[in-house]
């Protein structure tokens, strides 16, 4: 997933970082690096805190992707501490560099894991990317759980979303990755 992600920072990085006065040339592909270094990290962090539930919300488009997100409030501020530090950019230009960045990238990786017609990001390897251990794949799991009625996955009907309707789906969908792609949009 990290060179995928990679991919996407380099698209959107023209004007926030190669086109940037701000942003000496020879640190470019650096700052390109670490803006997917941020982004992944801050994921997984905020999934061994316990935000799953936030995580579920950005992957759903339940929430917006601009700078009133927690998640991309977080991972904007992360970018922005590590580009001051490693780079020398002032507080104003590692922020404007973040600001630009983060929100057009988060938004266009949850598009393509939402799209099932773009292969280049699923929402099953997002997950196990970011989630690392089964602990925390049990915490998404129960967020699943929690939010599967509003998604439409009692599968079976019977008032809540269990292993059953795991089941039901990865029997006909293809797997757990169809049963979390069914959770985020996917078909």
């Amino acid at each position: 997933m990290f060179e995928q992600l990679t991919q996407l920072v380099q698209q959107y990085g023209g004007d926030a970082v190669v086109n940037n006065k701000a942003v000496p040339n020879e640190h470019n592909e650096a700052v390109i690096n670490e803006t997917s270094t941020s982004i992944f990290e801050s994921l997984k962090k905020i999934v061994s805190e316990g935000g799953t539930e936030q995580i579920a919300g950005l992957f759903s488009g339940k929430s917006a992707i601009d700078s009133s997100n927690p998640i991309v409030q977080q991972i904007q501020q992360q970018l922005s501490g590590s580009l001051g530090q490693k780079f020398g950019l002032s507080s104003a230009d590692s922020s404007g560099v973040a600001s630009n960045l983060i929100p057009q990238i988060l938004g266009s990786l949850v598009n393509k894991a939402k799209d099932p017609n773009d292969n280049s990001f699923q929402i099953s390897d997002i997950i196990n990317s970011i989630s690392g251990n089964s602990g925390q794949a049990s915490g998404i799991m129960d967020t699943i759980s929690k939010y599967g009625m509003q998604f439409g996955l009692d599968q079976n009907n019977d008032g809540k979303v269990d292993v059953a309707d795991v089941l039901v789906v990865t029997k006909s969908k293809g797997g757990i990755a169809g049963f979390i792609g069914k959770l985020f949009g996917s078909k």
